[in-house]
């Protein structure tokens, strides 16, 4: 598996190193940290001796890009420092992972997705910094662009203070493509002993129009639909939660009513979970990618905990 992980150095950052102990990944892997230097330029060549001693000599503003250039370089110098240092965090955590590390200039977002169409990763990992509500909500603008632009999985990390144990997860599904590579990937994982899963759907019930209300056989039609529609869901939540039981995985299945936006981020929290996997649409232009789907966005920016938005990279 080729992990492409997102430092800048920050707790958030360090937390999102360290919640990948929670996400049942293999033992071996290849890991690639990327830091990015936020230079909007790229540093200008390194001006030449005589060239420093002219700018000297005729005026002391003259050698203003010297000095743009001398912080230019610094920054990235301090985001190759930054790499290295979470690269050898992951290390003492995942001892067998094949870590390299890379600092670069530019736009954060953007040169993750760039590194992501070049090396082709199966899960990008970046940190948010929102952790009061208002700061889930609007993500965070590097989250949000690699998580709309990336053509695979993204986890949106969010360590924790205190982990619970054993580890929880929620799998959200809809009965969609996505939902279904969402639960193939769960299953794929290797969970640490005891670990916990629901898988849950939220359903929206059909609720008969004005004119059914004076029509008694719209309302009964509405609800033979909906006690139809009940057990069709029942048991796809059954057939998912029983593929994820595992020696190491304990899976249950719940169907709740209401906005599955705000139902699974509850349940999430009342539950303590360490992460909502959710699956996305596949996309097929920008347009689509940049809209990713109301609820898996939704999901990602109000969480209080981890959530993994699962695509499956396309062919190429």
């Amino acid at each position: 598996m080729k992990i492409l992980i997102g430092y800048d150095g920050s707790a958030p950052a360090d937390g999102a190193l360290d919640d990948l102990l929670h996400a049942g990944l293999p033992d071996e892997c290849s890991a690639l940290v990327v830091s990015v230097a936020e230079v909007w330029l790229p540093p200008p060549p390194p001006p030449s001796s005589y060239e420093i001693l002219g700018m000297t000599e005729s005026s002391p503003r003259s050698a203003g890009p010297h000095f743009t250039y001398e912080k230019q370089l610094r920054a990235v110098e301090d985001a190759k420092a930054n790499a290295e240092r979470a690269a050898a965090r992951l290390k003492t955590k995942f001892p067998k992972w094949d870590v390299s590390t890379q600092g670069t200039s530019g736009s954060p977002a953007w040169e993750l997705i760039f590194k992501a169409e070049q090396w082709k990763p199966e899960l990008i990992v970046v940190g948010s910094h929102g952790r009061s509500a208002l700061g889930r909500f609007v993500l965070g603008s590097v989250s949000q662009k690699v998580l709309a632009e990336a053509a695979c999985s993204v986890r949106v990390a969010r360590g924790r203070v205190e982990e619970p144990s054993p580890v929880r997860i929620i799998v959200a599904i809809d009965g969609s493509a996505g939902a279904e590579a969402a639960v193939r990937e769960v299953a794929a994982r290797n969970w640490p002993a005891q670990s916990e899963a629901k898988v849950v759907v939220v359903d929206d019930p059909i609720d008969p129009t004005m004119v059914g209300e004076f029509i008694p056989i719209v309302s009964q039609s509405v609800a033979e639909v909906e006690i139809e529609h009940r057990k069709q869901i029942r048991a796809m939540v059954e057939d998912a939660a029983k593929r994820l039981n595992s020696q190491n995985l304990k899976a249950t299945g719940i169907v709740e009513e209401g906005n599955p936006k705000r139902e699974i981020v509850r349940l999430a929290e009342e539950w303590g979970a360490n992460c909502i996997f959710v699956g996305s649409t596949g996309f097929s232009s920008r347009l689509e990618r940049f809209l990713i789907g109301s609820v898996a966005s939704a999901i990602a920016a109000r969480a209080h905990c981890s959530v993994e938005v699962v695509r499956e990279a396309r062919k190429s």
